[in-house]
């Protein structure tokens, strides 16, 4: 047993920073009760830790290559968990929005050194049985996280959703430096792209804010106009960036390709539309329908055990199909289950939820084990790891976005009906929202029927190589 170590290393930080990313959500009215928040501070308490591992994911997956992964998992424990202490003494909503960014940036150097390290330590049929249960344990997360950060907020208050963060970290930290192998550094061979991260950053940055910040201060705002145009000149400056550089953060020829470009965008729109409306789901259980956090945990839960169900048998069942088939159809059920949720009207209870978010955990099940090996299929091997950074980043930053734009539909929808009747307001505001992202579903995958084919990389690669492609840089 003593040579799973390193994967429990591994895979306890790996459920600390993703369940972090949805325990929040069934905390926030106790959140906001307690700190007097807004409800736009409680929309970045979610959004700034998905936004920090999107814009820092690509970076830091290069600063591992020179620094070694092991040393970069290590400091990214530290700061999540005194970024996590942080959050658990935060006297008010400010300084939580700031401790949750420390977070992501914790988060970020520990996502991308996750991989790195998994395919150091284990070699042959050991390394497929680690990645195996790393999958599976990022599956548990998506399912614990609301559940989790119920039963904490409602026996012991939502400061201890942070607090539980420090002896895990704590363990993992101990379990690497006494059973993790340090890997070698990659020798520096030019600067690394420090213009274009931090171009990257600010687009990602300034796009996030002025969204969420159009839902209080409508669109003819000038700090939500300044703050959207800086966000297109920072995408402009990234892209000059990148073209000139010779060592660049993001290969833009990449995008060039149809399939990689189709997969990204589904990607992104995927966890925009299965996940940022859970974060209003939450406020509607627990503001309208009185439930306990842990009732409403539970509650959004069938999305995620569904998705841990089915995506093991349709990866046994539709062996051999092609890629694209069972991620245009999973697409398809998130963009069809999300619409289902519009079942919520004024009169109905939480079982309205049930028949969307089983259809669309089916959905996430069928698309996402497929999409970064198909993703990765479709590029020269030597841009590999930088295709897989570009990827999760585009998941994560869809998760932000989402939140921000859904965020903005849900806060008009609320404005135009009287406070009086909030169980109306907040019924059609939800309906907008998942519209809205059942829309987003439904082109996705219309953009993987449309741009991905069989892709010339992956002409050429047998299944095989295709999955330990995967494993290495998912």
């Amino acid at each position: 047993m003593r040579k799973w170590i390193p994967l429990t290393a591994i895979c306890v930080g790996a459920f600390m920073l993703l369940v972090d990313a949805s325990i929040v959500n069934t905390a926030l009215p106790e959140m906001s009760e307690d700190l007097h928040s807004t409800f736009t501070a409680l929309q970045w308490v979610v959004d700034v830790y998905a936004l920090t591992l999107a814009a820092l994911l690509m970076a830091f997956g290069s600063l591992g290559d020179r620094l070694g992964h092991r040393r970069l998992y290590l400091a990214g424990l530290a700061v999540f968990g005194l970024a996590s202490l942080v959050c658990a003494l935060a006297p008010d909503a400010g300084a939580l929005i700031a401790a949750r960014a420390a977070q992501g940036i914790g988060g970020a150097a520990m996502m991308t050194s996750t991989t790195a390290l998994l395919n150091t330590a284990y070699q042959g049929r050991d390394r497929g049985t680690a990645f195996g249960v790393w999958g599976a344990v990022n599956g548990a997360a998506a399912a614990a996280g609301p559940v989790l950060g119920g039963l904490l907020t409602q026996q012991l208050g939502w400061r201890s959703i942070f607090l539980v963060n420090l002896p895990i970290a704590a363990l993992a930290g101990w379990l690497t430096v006494r059973r993790l192998t340090a890997d070698r550094p990659r020798p520096a061979t030019g600067r690394p792209d420090l213009p274009g991260a931090a171009a990257f950053t600010l687009f990602a940055a300034a796009l996030t804010y002025g969204l969420i910040e159009s839902g209080e201060r409508g669109w003819s705002d000038p700090l939500v106009l300044t703050t959207l145009a800086t966000a297109a000149l920072a995408l402009a400056a990234f892209t000059t960036v990148e073209l000139r550089t010779p060592r660049p953060l993001l290969d833009l020829r990449l995008l060039r390709n149809p399939a990689f470009l189709g997969l990204a965008a589904a990607g992104l729109l995927l966890t925009a539309a299965a996940f940022a409306p859970l974060t209003y789901t939450g406020l509607w259980l627990q503001q309208v329908l009185h439930l306990s956090p842990l009732d409403a945990g539970l509650a959004v839960c069938p999305l995620a055990a569904a998705a841990f169900v089915t995506a093991p048998a349709a990866t046994r069942l539709l062996r051999g199909a092609p890629p694209r088939l069972p991620i245009a159809l999973g697409l398809a059920l998130i963009g069809g289950g999300t619409l289902l949720l519009t079942l919520v009207s004024p009169g109905t209870g939480w079982t309205a939820l049930l028949p969307g978010l089983l259809l669309t955990g089916v959905g996430v099940g069928l698309a996402t084990p497929q999409m970064m090996s198909t993703a990765l299929a479709a590029v020269p091997r030597e841009r590999a790891g930088m295709a897989s950074g570009a990827f999760n980043t585009a998941r994560q930053l869809g998760l932000a976005l989402g939140i921000a734009v859904l965020g903005t539909v849900f806060q008009n929808t609320l404005r135009d009906h009287p406070a009086a009747d909030p169980r109306h307001g907040y019924a059609t505001a939800l309906d907008h929202v998942y519209l809205a992202a059942g829309t987003a579903g439904l082109l996705a995958a219309a953009l993987v029927v449309l741009l991905v084919r069989r892709p010339a990389a992956a002409a050429t690669a047998t299944p095989e190589t295709a999955k330990e492609r995967s494993m290495q840089f998912s």
